[in-house]
């Protein structure tokens, strides 16, 4: 139907005779000559009619913006003075000789452009229409070529492509299953999966040493700007290579990535421990592009009689840490009691602050509540570990160590923002050497990343400090977002079964759950690790989008709905039948009268 796209029209097509199909994103009426520009995915180009075709001419006036349209016609240049530099085909226009309307169209529910201010939930309920914009196309035209130059980089390394199941059985993977009730099972469900963890394990004991797969995956958890419940993963599996090798191979793939797709060259990925990204930075994905970092201060305030910083500092668990904002004096108060409230997100309770107004003068030259509680040696010594300047203002976190973690580490992105002192371009790293284990609150530990990856010690050292034991995982952050995150596996029975024991899962529920893997790890499985690229968040860093709800082309809202097909919805009494159901009905709350 047609012979070209129209956006890649150009001056090498002068001349010549083109079929043309697409909508109509603009309608023009200029002294009885009608100007259309026709849109397909590739772009516009502006196409002519005059009345010398009188029945073609017709139906160019009779056609609206989002008509679908065949057009053919010969392609001219356009004269110097009606050049249009803000279009690709700007050079050119098509004088249209034929046209066949193929569709008409209802007014558009909203501006199909960059301009459009509708709401979210609109587009998302249209979005087939929202998917026309030029915007959305290059986000999802983009989204392409990245699979596409991943897949080709893990095809030239060997890696093979191989599908996994959607429907398999529940595992504790840190976030809620979707369950599938099973018909021909009655009472029993298969769950979709979180991710292919264990089957891509299965793979490398199975003797397929290099896997890779663009995998759909599913959490029923609570939404933020980065999560949907359903996602993307580009997953890989490798045996037979370490984390260095892992994550020297997985850095090759996002550099060439980002060159053939951006033509950015990312340069260097530095190296940090977890414990030193918490420490500086108090986020185990820190923002390189912002400078400033926590410093710890805890055997200054141990000098204070000041409760709120004293008890921190001499807490095992807590901590005192101060943000120094470069120039942020001028901070005002009304800010620093929106910074405060920020904060209180995170469990802090309040936010100490000193401004730093002539340094010179001491004391004097500082000002601040807190000031009076804090004798002056030890706020010159604080003064000169933070090497502080003159305009600056020191923020301070004392409580628990995870609060003032994430409350400051939070507040250091949200300054860096408002304040102008977020520098631009790239700042990948590694994340390496996590913790295995975390406190789960109820005296337990639970693990950091998932319980299958390897510690970096032998079964006795883990079962002696489970709690102090590291792991051998490692993250890539770019920009403050983990991209991917992956380890080295277990591949020993004896390691899974000592980690399980640590996590309280006892040998009956750990053949219950995980049977097939504690058997297969005793039939030779080889050393094995991998990692896992979350492809909407990279896709959306890659197109400078706000959400990855923005990269995909039909996502949920924030409350896992989807308002274009209203989904979830009810179902048949037949069909809960058929799969052994029964809903229970939550009786109405009512509100007893005055009296009863």
């Amino acid at each position: 139907m047609r012979s070209h796209y129209c956006g890649a029209l150009g001056t090498a097509d002068i001349d010549e005779t083109v079929t043309l199909c697409g909508w109509v994103d603009r309608r023009r009426d200029h002294g009885g000559v009608i100007f259309l520009d026709l849109r397909d995915r590739a772009g516009i180009v502006q196409v002519v009619f005059d009345p010398d075709t009188e029945e073609h001419f017709q139906r160019a006036d009779r056609v609206r913006s989002e008509y679908v349209l065949q057009v053919r016609g010969r392609v001219r240049a356009r004269s110097e003075s009606t050049v249009n530099a803000a279009m690709a085909t700007g050079a050119i226009e098509v004088l249209g000789k034929e046209l066949e309307i193929l569709n008409v169209a209802a007014t558009p529910p909203f501006q199909l452009d960059e301009y459009t201010n509708v709401g979210e939930d609109v587009r998302l309920q249209y979005r087939y229409m929202d998917l026309r914009r030029p915007e959305m196309q290059n986000r999802l035209i983009l989204r392409a070529r990245i699979t596409s130059a991943v897949r080709n980089f893990l095809d030239r390394e060997g890696f093979l492509d191989i599908e996994t199941p959607i429907l398999t059985r529940a595992t504790p993977e840190g976030a809620r299953d979707y369950l599938v009730p099973s018909r021909t099972h009655p009472g029993h469900f298969f769950a979709l999966p979180q991710s292919p963890q264990l089957f891509k394990q299965l793979l490398m004991v199975s003797g397929f040493d290099r896997y890779y797969q663009i995998a759909k995956c599913f959490r029923d958890e609570d939404l933020r700007a980065d999560r949907q419940p359903e996602f993307t993963q580009i997953d890989i599996e490798t045996s037979f290579l370490d984390e260095q090798e892992i994550m020297a191979l997985t850095e090759r793939m996002i550099r060439e990535l980002f060159t053939e797709v951006l033509q950015v060259e990312l340069g260097e990925f530095p190296r940090m421990t977890w414990a030193e990204a918490m420490e500086r930075y108090g986020s185990d994905k820190p923002d390189l592009r912002v400078a400033m970092e926590l410093v710890s201060i805890d055997d200054l305030m141990q000098q204070v009689d000041f409760k709120v910083f004293r008890g921190p500092a001499d807490d095992p668990d807590g901590r005192v840490a101060a943000l120094k904002v470069p120039g942020g004096a001028g901070i005002s108060r009304k800010e620093i009691d929106d910074y405060t409230r920020f904060v209180s997100i995170y469990g802090a309770r309040g936010l100490a602050w000193i401004k730093v107004n002539d340094l010179a003068a001491g004391v004097e030259g500082l000002q601040s509540p807190i000031l009076k509680f804090m004798p002056e040696d030890v706020v010159q010594q604080m003064m000169q570990r933070l090497q502080a300047a003159d305009g600056d203002i020191i923020f301070f976190g004392a409580d628990r160590r995870a609060v003032v973690n994430e409350s400051l580490g939070a507040l250091r992105l949200k300054v860096a923002q408002d304040q102008g002192l977020l520098r631009a371009g790239w700042a990948p790293l590694w994340v390496v050497d996590f913790p295995m284990f975390e406190d789960n609150g109820n005296g337990g530990l639970t693990p950091l990343h998932h319980p299958f990856t390897a510690p970096a010690c032998n079964p006795e050292e883990l079962a002696a400090n489970p709690a102090t034991a590291l792991s051998r995982a490692y993250d890539m952050v770019l920009n403050g977002t983990e991209l991917g995150g992956g380890s080295i596996r277990i591949h020993q029975r004896e390691m899974q079964e000592a980690v399980f024991r640590i996590l309280d899962i006892g040998e009956t529920e750990a053949e219950q759950k995980f049977g097939f893997l504690l058997q297969a790890l005793q039939y030779g499985a080889p050393p094995h690790g991998g990692l896992a690229f979350g492809l909407d968040r990279l896709v959306m860093l890659m197109t400078g989008s706000q959400s990855i709800r923005d990269v995909m082309a039909f996502p949920k809202t924030q409350t896992a709905h989807c308002v274009l097909t209203d989904a979830p919805g009810e179902v048949s009494e037949q069909q809960l039948r058929d799969l052994n159901i029964r809903l229970r009905q939550l009786r109405e709350t009512t509100v007893p009268a005055a009296g009863e």
